[in-house]
């Protein structure tokens, strides 16, 4: 009870410290909060990081377009181009770690042969690699400028924020009375009054809150720099997205193959296996005692009759005789009728889609309506498919108990990840105590 007050105390405490840092307004915040000093500290450190990029990438560059009329030029060229993708790498982890942004790496490099030719071919035909290059020479005009800007609205607003603490430094070292603002050989202008000072003082607050949205502003500029040149370009992310996807299809069906391989070993086979011998020993007693035979016959045949069974069940497992003839309608609702609950079926669509599409459809109506007849513990189901814009959509609903979850290690992430490979989305909305509503969506290939 004590440790249940403590942490209600503590989370009491905290809520009221946030409130009351939030009802200061942000732009008295900005210049103490950790996100604007790490701005800050990005830019300053870009400049020294951009000379540094920029002086490697030109030099690199440069000799080895210099050196191509030989075959120097071309490992030159692509070693500078490796570098600039380590150099990307580098930037991604600072914009990472200082400005919040999540920028993935580019696709990596695919090599048509191995050996030391074949790399410096891919790094040179590498689109992810030229533009890591033009961001290492783009960046360092860009940080020069950021630079000189930040640094400049920083210094002079705290310098002048914080004018009246140390004004006294001209008077009692310098000489002057404060600090010059105009001087000739006839009359000078001093910061040495109390109006002075304090006018100062409030022009360099007006500095100070305005640096932290200035600095700001530059980042959003490297922001983009760095995600658009840095990270992966749109084809090679499809790219990689594409052999995940095959990898899924590929390991799916090989699931499935094994699925089939164990239904067929441990069902029909041992039963047809069963059935022969019965039938060897049938007709040795077919003279001795044909009584005994002609049961052992008879019992053969209830056998054949539950091995052809179980091959029309495996078979509908592998792809029904009845999506093919009449389509999904017809499918779904011979599905629905083996539900142990009662199931509703909606159909609506213009035309029928590719038998590929519809024998994802089928088995994700199937799995789910599985679901709902083991674990759901509900009294009715709906099944609804329907076009819109060029995608299929898929929702089955239950009343059940709810909890159903993607990422728990159930069947609906191989759902999810059938679905993904073919462009395909699920969504699972089933709060605790239900109802329970599972929709996918797939693209729509009449």
């Amino acid at each position: 009870m004590e440790s249940a007050y403590g942490q209600g105390y503590g989370g009491w405490d905290d809520a009221a410290v946030a409130e009351r840092r939030h009802r200061l307004p942000a732009g008295l915040r900005a210049p103490f909060e950790g996100r604007s000093w790490r701005e800050f500290g990005y830019v300053m450190l870009g400049f020294p990081i951009g000379v540094l990029m920029f002086t490697y990438a030109v030099t690199m560059l440069s000799v080895g377009v210099g050196l191509l009329v030989t075959f120097l030029g071309v490992p030159v060229l692509a070693a500078g181009l490796a570098g600039c993708r380590g150099l990307g790498a580098m930037e991604r982890a600072r914009a990472r770690a200082l400005l919040g942004v999540e920028v993935a790496a580019p696709e990596p490099l695919r090599p048509r042969k191995r050996g030391a030719l074949a790399w410096m071919g891919a790094v040179l035909r590498s689109g992810s690699s030229w533009r890591q290059l033009l961001y290492a020479v783009v960046q360092f005009p860009w940080s020069l400028f950021s630079f000189v800007v930040a640094l400049t609205f920083w210094a002079y607003g705290w310098a002048m924020l914080t004018y009246p603490l140390w004004f006294w430094v001209f008077p009692m070292w310098v000489g002057q009375d404060g600090v010059q603002l105009y001087g000739d050989e006839g009359h000078a202008v001093y910061l040495d009054n109390a109006f002075e000072v304090t006018v100062t003082a409030l022009v360099g607050l007006l500095f100070t809150m305005a640096t932290p949205w200035i600095v700001r502003g530059l980042t959003m500029v490297d922001r983009v720099m760095v995600s658009a040149l840095l990270g992966p370009s749109r084809l090679g992310a499809r790219v990689v997205e594409l052999e995940s996807d095959r990898g899924v299809v590929v390991d799916t069906a090989a699931a499935d193959l094994r699925r089939i391989e164990r239904d067929l070993h441990d069902g029909a086979q041992a039963r047809l296996v069963a059935l022969a011998m019965d039938l060897g020993v049938a007709r040795e007693k077919l003279t001795e005692d044909p009584r005994e035979a002609a049961r052992m016959v008879d019992s053969a045949h209830g056998e054949v009759k539950t091995a052809l069974r179980e091959l029309r069940d495996l078979a509908r497992g592998i792809h029904p005789a009845v999506l093919t003839d009449r389509g999904l309608d017809a499918a779904l609702s011979a599905v629905a009728a083996r539900c142990a609950v009662p199931v509703v079926v909606e159909v609506d669509l213009p035309a029928r889609p590719v038998p590929a599409i519809e024998g994802i459809v089928y088995f994700t109506v199937s799995e789910l309506l599985q679901n709902v007849s083991k674990h759901a513990g509900a009294s009715r189901a709906v099944v609804d498919v329907w076009k819109v814009e060029g995608r299929l959509m898929l929702q089955v609903t239950d009343d059940g108990m709810g909890g159903a979850d993607v990422g728990a290690g159930s069947g609906l992430a191989g759902l999810a990840e059938r679905l993904g490979a073919v462009d395909g989305v699920l969504v699972v909305d089933s709060p605790a105590g239900g109802p329970t509503r599972v929709t996918a969506e797939l693209p729509w290939r009449a």
